[in-house]
């Protein structure tokens, strides 16, 4: 299958997007004035403690704007595009609409260095000094089309995943919008290693405090970190380097030990309630001397 080129004058583009890593993109292409006659994005949802159905937020952007939404992809085919942009989308594009459509993907890393759906948590755990934003070409392989244009992007020390998605996605949709402004000019292929971004898995996110604090560090940083105490689950949102030494998993205060130097719980959520700072769950759990289940 040959995937369709981008014209160089664009004036009408279908936007395909879901999380809130999507929206400024969205917002940028709306901005510059071009026309979207229809955004796809993933269904309304349960959200939340309540149970609220919910839209996802390309859809509730979307909708401010007046925008047409649906959640069926082949609705594209339903509409004159020039363009789809696809960005956090979750889905790959089938040939059905490769063939047809022009597709363009903002992809958040320098590729083909993780390709695939966790490229930010992916670099945040492997310790990666640097990442990126990419415009690339959807083709019928993951994440292999040919690049219009990146952006390098140092990663600080104790970023989050979230945060660093939302200053990729910032810069992502500055350079998209400069991309389809000069008519898409001469691409290149990738070069070097591929290197795959498997998605996060819970496990992923367990922290064992045998590992030394700097993984550990690293996987809090990606998001939904956890582990457990008397069976019940505490996940760990911040923590802290300390110079305290403690054995292994074991509480002293809101310090916990690891296979290096002791961390500071800086903010956790015990299960079944909100987040609250280190110290105050401490205090609660009065765990000093004990430790966390392995």
């Amino acid at each position: 299958m040959t995937t369709v080129d981008p014209p160089s004058t664009v004036e009408r583009i279908a936007f395909l997007g879901t999380p809130d890593t999507a929206v400024p993109a969205l917002r940028a292409i709306v901005d510059a004035g071009y026309e979207v006659p229809i955004v796809i994005t993933g269904p309304d949802r349960r959200r939340g403690r309540g149970g609220a159905v919910t839209p996802t937020p390309v859809k509730e952007v979307a909708l401010q704007h007046g925008l047409a939404v649906s959640s069926d992809l082949t609705a594209v085919l339903d509409h004159d595009v020039d363009l789809g942009v696809v960005v956090a989308f979750g889905q790959l594009i089938g040939p059905e609409l490769l063939d047809r459509i022009p597709f363009v993907n903002l992809h958040f890393s320098l590729l083909p260095h993780w390709r695939g759906a966790a490229p930010v948590e992916r670099a945040i755990l492997a310790g990666d000094r640097t990442t990126g934003v990419a415009v690339m070409q959807v083709a019928e392989g993951l994440d292999e089309g040919d690049i219009w244009g990146e952006t390098p992007v140092d990663i600080d020390g104790d970023e989050t995943a979230a945060e660093l998605k939302m200053r990729l996605a910032a810069l992502g949709a500055d350079l998209l919008v400069e991309t389809i402004e000069a008519g898409f000019p001469e691409r290149r292929p990738q070069e070097g290693e591929s290197v795959y971004a498997h998605k996060i898995t819970t496990d992923d996110r367990r922290l064992d405090w045998r590992a030394n604090a700097d993984d550990l560090r690293r996987v809090v940083r990606i998001g939904d970190a956890w582990t457990t105490l008397h069976g019940r689950r505490l996940k760990v949102h911040r923590v802290a380097d300390t110079d305290r030494s403690i054995e292994p998993g074991v509480l002293d205060g809101d310090h916990v030990g690891t296979g290096t130097h002791a961390l500071r719980l800086v903010v956790v959520q015990p299960e079944g309630r909100g987040s609250m700072p280190g110290s105050d769950w401490a205090n609660g759990a009065r765990a000093d001397g004990e430790r966390f289940d392995s």
